[in-house]
């Protein structure tokens, strides 16, 4: 079952990423270490199997 958009969000927050704003359904979210990542979709649509992907590879890019 895919997740959700919100959870996405909240796993980016959890590893210290701000929401930068957008427009529509893009959020722009940014790490202090000058990592980028772009989330499109309303809260509680299903998080595309791209989206989980690029999350995932950034947030273990902000641990190093």
């Amino acid at each position: 079952m895919p997740r959700k958009i919100r959870q996405l969000i909240n796993d980016l927050k959890g590893a210290g990423f701000i929401n930068r704003g957008g427009k529509g359904n893009h959020r722009n979210f940014e790490h202090p270490a000058g990592l980028r990542v772009t989330i499109s979709g309303r809260l509680g649509d299903d998080a595309k199997p791209y989206q989980e992907k690029e999350v995932k590879r950034r947030i273990e890019e902000s641990k190093r």
